[in-house]
Order: C-alpha cells, then sequence, then structure tokens
C-alpha cells in the first residue's frame, strides 16, 4: 500500500484470511494511522494469516471515515473496490428491499452485498463475481474473499487498472506495478472484462 500512496487517499484498511475467520482493520487517514491500530491488535490473523486484501481509498461517495474505508464486509463476503458504480442507488435500493442493512455510503458496499446475496444461492464465487458484473454500471477492480473459500481471491476488471504477479508459491494483485517490484517480476495485466481467481500456486482467467 506505501508503494501506491502517490495515487492519494484519505483512509485505507486491510482484510485478512487466517485460522476460520477474516479479521478487518480500517483507519482515516494516513497509513501510519492503519500501522498504529494494526500493532494494537491481538489477534494473530495479522500476523499469520496466509490471504488478504488491502485498499486506499480516495473518497468519490461518501465523506473521508472508518466506515466508509475499504473493505466492505457483508456475511461471507470481504471486497475492496477502485473505480465507481454508476447504478448503485438502484442496486442499494433493491438490497435494502432485501434486508440488507448498510453501514457506509458508498458505492462499493452495494458489491459486497450483492456478492454476498449471490453466494447464499449456492453459486461459485468466480460465477458470483461474473454475475455481480453483469449487474454493475461503471468502472471497477473488485477484488473479493469469500470466507468458505479461503484459498483463493476472486479478481474483476473493467477501466481500471489491475495487475497480477506470480511468484514462488505465492501470488500478487495490485492497482500499478511498483507494488509488486520487491516481490516478483513476472507480471500479468488484465484487460477490460476480465476474471481472476487467483490462489497460492495458479491463477485463472476469463473474459
Amino acid at each position: 500500500l506505501e508503494a501506491l500512496e502517490y495515487r492519494g487517499y484519505d483512509s485505507a484498511g486491510v482484510a485478512v484470511f487466517h485460522d476460520g475467520k477474516v479479521s478487518v482493520v480500517r483507519a482515516t487517514g494516513k497509513l501510519i494511522e492503519l500501522k498504529k491500530k494494526l500493532a494494537e491488535e491481538t489477534s494473530t490473523s495479522f500476523k499469520g494469516g496466509q490471504l488478504g486484501i488491502g485498499h486506499t481509498r480516495w473518497a468519490t461517495h461518501g465523506r473521508p471515515t472508518e466506515n466508509n474505508a475499504h473493505p466492505h464486509t457483508s456475511g461471507r463476503i470481504s471486497l475492496i473496490h477502485n473505480g465507481i458504480i454508476e447504478n448503485y442507488t438502484d442496486l442499494r435500493r433493491d438490497l435494502e428491499s432485501r434486508g440488507y442493512e448498510f453501514l457506509s455510503d458508498t458505492d462499493t458496499e452495494v458489491a459486497a452485498h450483492l456478492l454476498q446475496s449471490l453466494v447464499v444461492t449456492g453459486k461459485s464465487p468466480l460465477d458470483a463475481m461474473r454475475e455481480l458484473c453483469r449487474r454493475v454500471r461503471g468502472s471497477y477492480a473488485f477484488l473479493a474473499i469469500d470466507s468458505e473459500y479461503p484459498d483463493r481471491i476472486l479478481v474483476a476488471k473493467n477501466s481500471t487498472p489491475i495487475i497480477l504477479g506470480c511468484g514462488e508459491h505465492e501470488s500478487f494483485i495490485a492497482s500499478d506495478i511498483p507494488a509488486l517490484l520487491p516481490h516478483t517480476r513476472s507480471i500479468i495485466v488484465l484487460e477490460d472484462g476480465d476474471l481472476a481467481e487467483v490462489k497460492t500456486d495458479s491463477i485463472r482467467i476469463e473474459n
């Protein structure tokens, strides 16, 4: 996340899977504030987690508050997003009518709830992400964790940069190359319409 600070941001957060659950920590302000909160965490999740996602946010929907910071969580799903969901008002209205409670003012929380509503129907995580992308209008780079499938990170891209990195028994995802250079020189640039399922030793991409 520090390698991407040049893009500007007003809040940050991480979600890490460890020992059967996902733990989320978010903070407003610079990354030093997130570091402080992580240092105070007694959970072993942030020390021994095998999978995680992190995000620095520049407010587009809602003020820079902790509730509006990413990742957003809904049931099994933790999700981060770069971009703007243009039809989020209609999607939010539909989800609220089905009992989903919103804790933020962001368009991104709509995507988290919608993905959760799809995985609980029995769809595979990748099928659910594909259906999410069918329903969403706008620009996005989505990353999501499903706590029932903790061996993978789901990725989708449209009009917002996202790249994948291949390491030795490890895989990486970022919005720009500088974040990955300390870890790998083997990089895949996703195209608009691509979906990916990223695991430790494999990366599956489809369009």
